[in-house]
């Protein structure tokens, strides 16, 4: 299968989708066929802001077409704030898309969690993973932590690096909705998030939300 990832959303998570599916595929002793267009993160951030997604699909429509023309068989969009417009996406697209939240729901229905503790986009946050997550309670930070939690990471996004401030920010944010708000686990609904989390002794578990995508569309490429 050829898949096709649309990255720059931002380069950090990008980076993430396409080492772990380098790596899946060494591991099967496979050989990936993968192409990756680059979409703007200002625009993602743009029309997230002003809750635009037939805006947003109309864009990715631009970049599927492109993996469709390179020969991809099906289309990934690596960001779970690019998601919120997936629905639009997946009604115009000419490509099959591997949407990450029916992938997360039934990861949460498998691992018999109660409740998680969601960072993300303001977007991702405010609509519980879009309200395709009906298998787990969904907790968001509370308060003003709600606006501060997407500024971080929207920021961190846009760099691909996190900030020494950036990560006690966020570690320290998963520690108070798991001691507080009672979140069994913290979700990481945000690609980028991997540069804080990753390899972090947090001291609470930790859900990679990307990861369990990336892992959704291995099973489909090896038949699973």
């Amino acid at each position: 299968m050829h898949i096709g990832l649309i990255g720059g959303i931002g380069p950090a998570a990008t980076e993430f989708y396409y080492r772990e599916l380098v790596q899946a595929y060494a591991a099967a002793d496979r050989t990936l066929d993968l192409t990756i267009v680059n979409a703007s993160t200002p625009d993602l951030v743009r029309n997230l802001t002003n809750d635009t997604p037939d805006e947003q699909a109309e864009i990715f429509l631009r970049f599927v077409k492109r993996l469709e023309a390179a020969g991809a068989d099906v289309a990934v969009v690596t960001s779970l704030g690019g998601h919120f417009c997936i629905r639009q996406l997946e009604a115009i697209s000419p490509l099959p898309l591997i949407n990450a939240i029916p992938a997360l729901d039934a990861y949460f229905a498998n691992e018999g969690i109660e409740s998680i503790g969601l960072i993300g986009t303001r977007n991702v946050m405010q609509s519980r993973l879009y309200g395709g997550v009906t298998s787990v309670e969904i907790i968001v930070p509370e308060g003003d932590e709600l606006q501060a939690t997407h500024d971080n990471y929207v920021a961190m996004a846009a760099m691909g690096a996190a900030t020494d401030a950036q990560r006690e920010f966020f570690v320290s944010l998963g520690e108070r909705m798991c001691r507080r708000q009672g979140a069994d686990a913290i979700a990481l609904g945000g690609t980028d998030l991997y540069v804080v989390f990753d390899g972090t002794d947090c001291g609470y578990r930790v859900i990679d939300c990307a990861k369990v995508h990336i892992d959704a569309i291995v099973a489909r490429a090896f038949g699973g």
